[in-house]
């Protein structure tokens, strides 16, 4: 048999069980309402709603399951919720899933690269145009040199956290 879950204010469940007391009780008050709006006549049926919608799912887990799930979801700073969509989008969209936290440091990682970028370039500009001895522009040449070896070692490891990030979403081997 198939099973209807609704939430009620305090007021209108007292209100119904008051009504369904002489009438055997909330289910078989129940029961026979939807019987009686089952009898009329189906509504045309809507058209399909443009937007997308979002749905709900429900998932029970054993008293142990669900203190793993805690404990993961708390280690991450994500609610059961949370941790528990961000493990299916992974699943499903193939794509790291970063807390909000991890998300906004990784766009002010990105956002630092950029000017270091840019500053790197307006020294590569001034060091084209300039007109240095021998051993000074080496000097200057070398230091951009230093700068790009140290950038490049920051990209790579905004990649390995990329990778740690998937690798934490992926399923166990």
């Amino acid at each position: 048999m198939d099973r209807i879950t609704l939430r009620l204010s305090p007021d209108l469940i007292r209100r119904f069980d008051a009504a369904a007391a002489g009438q055997g009780g909330r289910s078989r008050l129940l029961r026979r309402l939807m019987e009686a709006a089952a009898q009329a006549p189906l509504p045309a049926p809507e058209q399909a709603p443009t937007t997308a919608r979002s749905g709900k799912l429900t998932l029970r887990l054993g008293e142990a399951d669900l203190r793993l799930l805690e404990v993961e979801a708390a280690a991450m700073g994500l609610s059961r919720t949370q941790w528990s969509a961000a493990l299916i989008r992974r699943r499903l969209h193939d794509r790291p899933q970063f807390s909000r936290p991890e998300a906004l440091a990784l766009i002010e990682v990105r956002r630092e690269l950029r000017r270091i970028g840019v500053n790197v370039n307006q020294i590569a500009r001034a060091l084209n145009t300039a007109v240095m001895d021998g051993p000074v522009l080496d000097l200057e040449l070398g230091q951009l040199g230093a700068f790009q070896v140290e950038i490049s070692a920051w990209v790579d490891a905004l990649g390995e956290a990329f990778e740690g990030n998937l690798a934490y979403w992926a399923p166990a081997s």
